[in-house]
């Protein structure tokens, strides 16, 4: 199974907010309990504070961490596709393969209205645009095919012609001519995670996913949910256990190891993320108390096979470009 932990650095206002030195002593923490992967999530948006901009913490993370996956959250209201592929594509390559990018499928009208949209979207433009937006993206991180960038000073030969695929998208909200300027991934492409999905989601979810976090729901429901995921899955030509669905919840203070077992037994989830709050107070319970619970049944100490992200989570290669 595996274990992810989902941060919101984005601290209440009024409660002091997390620093580097601390978010990064707890994902070691993490890393060393063999947790998989860690997704830090914020907001473009105000009353919440946050000392970071998400992606950019993930920067700093990399260079004090060998194994653990680094995820950020980042909507498609606050970023361009190609933008925001070049950020993951680089990230990657920084971390030598450990990135994920939670692309959020909820729409935030306050941080819609800090980048020229403060009507927002109606539902059905906001879900359209994003489909378009993250298939652009998981094209972009592939535009170049693999040892395709040659560096030849001698033949004088920066690339090989044949080993770039530009996208020439033009589509319904967005025009993307690519490809990026940026080296393919160690990943091909880094780990595309997707939360917040409405029913409407699971089509895409179960095309171009490669973690799906579902909010906790009771073990009826959730297993609905699985199943109809890897089915989609499945009927699409995908390998079933290439869509990994994770359950979302808080954990208690005392966890109910056993009980987390049952539900995996009962709803094939392929683990949990739980979801912390962003301060010290919570994190060193869930590194003291939590996380040693855990371990002794065995639900956090199987991550980290391999060397990427991908590796880790089973997934097999990203890209056949």
């Amino acid at each position: 199974m595996h274990l992810t932990v989902s941060l919101d650095i984005a601290a209440p206002s009024g409660q002091a907010v997390l620093d580097l030195r601390q978010i990064s002593a707890f994902v070691r923490q993490a890393e060393a309990a063999g947790v998989d992967m860690v997704i830090i999530s914020d907001a473009a948006d105000a009353p919440s504070t946050s000392p970071f901009e998400a992606t950019t913490l993930l920067a700093a993370l990399a260079t004090v961490t060998e194994k653990i996956g680094l995820v950020a959250s980042a909507s498609t209201l606050a970023h361009q596709p190609y933008n925001l592929a070049r950020r993951f594509a680089s990230l990657d390559i920084i971390s030598r393969g450990r990135i994920g990018w939670n692309a959020t499928l909820q729409q935030n009208p306050r941080e819609a209205a800090n980048f020229s949209r403060p009507e927002g979207f109606s539902e059905g433009d906001f879900r359209r645009r994003g489909a378009e937006f993250i298939n652009i993206v998981r094209k972009l991180w592939i535009s170049w095919g693999r040892e395709a960038l040659l560096f030849d000073k001698v033949g004088g030969r920066f690339h090989d012609p044949d080993k770039m695929h530009p996208l020439n998208h033009i589509g319904e909200f967005f025009s993307v001519r690519g490809p990026l300027n940026v080296a393919r991934s160690p990943q091909d492409r880094p780990v595309l995670v997707m939360s917040g999905l409405a029913e409407a989601d699971f089509d895409l979810a179960s095309t171009a996913a490669d973690v799906v976090l579902i909010e906790g729901q009771p073990s009826e429901a959730l297993k609905v949910v699985v199943d109809h995921l890897k089915r989609r899955a499945a009927a699409i030509g995908r390998q079933p256990e290439t869509v990994k669905v994770l359950a979302t919840m808080v954990p208690t203070s005392e966890p109910d190891a056993a009980g987390l077992q049952a539900l995996l037994e009962s709803t094939g989830c392929d683990g949990f993320n739980l979801v912390l709050r962003a301060d010290v107070p919570a994190l060193q319970n869930f590194t003291d108390r939590v996380l040693p619970e855990l371990q002794r049944h065995g639900l956090a100490s199987q991550g980290q096979q391999g060397a990427t992200l991908r590796d880790h989570l089973g997934l097999g290669a990203g890209g056949k470009q």
